[in-house]
Formats: C-alpha cells, sequence, structure tokens
C-alpha cells in the first residue's frame, strides 16, 4: 500500500466511518500517525508512515476474562522502582501533614 502517506491515511479513515467501525488516532512515532482499531476480541494498530508505508499491529484476545485482582499484574509488571513508590508515598504523607 504504497504512494502518498496522508492519502492513503484519509481513504483509510474514510472506509472505516463508511463501513461504522470505530477508531482513534495517536502519534507515537515522529514520521507516523497510528489508527487504533478496537473491534471485539482484537485491537488493531496500523501506522501510516511519511515514507508512505503502512504497519499493522494486531492484538487479538484469547478470550478468557480476568478478575479485578489481574489488575495487581498490570502495576507489578509496569510499575516504576520501588523507590519512586516511596517517595511517592512520603509526599503523600506530607501533603497530609500540612491540612
Amino acid at each position: 500500500m504504497k504512494g502518498n502517506g496522508f492519502d492513503q491515511l484519509i481513504l483509510f479513515l474514510q472506509k472505516l466511518e463508511k463501513q461504522a467501525i470505530d477508531y482513534s488516532l495517536a502519534h507515537q512515532r515522529d514520521e507516523a500517525v497510528m489508527v487504533i482499531v478496537a473491534v471485539p476480541g482484537e485491537r488493531w494498530e496500523i501506522e501510516f508512515l511519511s515514507d508512505g508505508s503502512v504497519e499493522v499491529e494486531k492484538f487479538v484476545s484469547n478470550g478468557e476474562m480476568a478478575g479485578e485482582e489481574a489488575l495487581n499484574e498490570l502495576f507489578d509488571r509496569y510499575s516504576e522502582q520501588e523507590e519512586t513508590n516511596g517517595d511517592l508515598t512520603q509526599k503523600i504523607e506530607l501533603t497530609n501533614a500540612r491540612k
């Protein structure tokens, strides 16, 4: 799907709208605009690059649902180092002490 990247992007967005497929736009890399499409059980990240190329990454659900306890995994895996969390706790305690 080479060609004028901007024209490709506009045509793609028009096709999504015609098909009533919801999307959002993001800008993660200097040379690209990302279209994020969420459909049942899948999320697609489609990047239109300034050189006219298109990159597609698909995330497909396995259909399993997790409970609220799974939220801990999010913070365990992606939180900053323990020292940062300690600093935040100290700032909260200092703020509360001033009241």
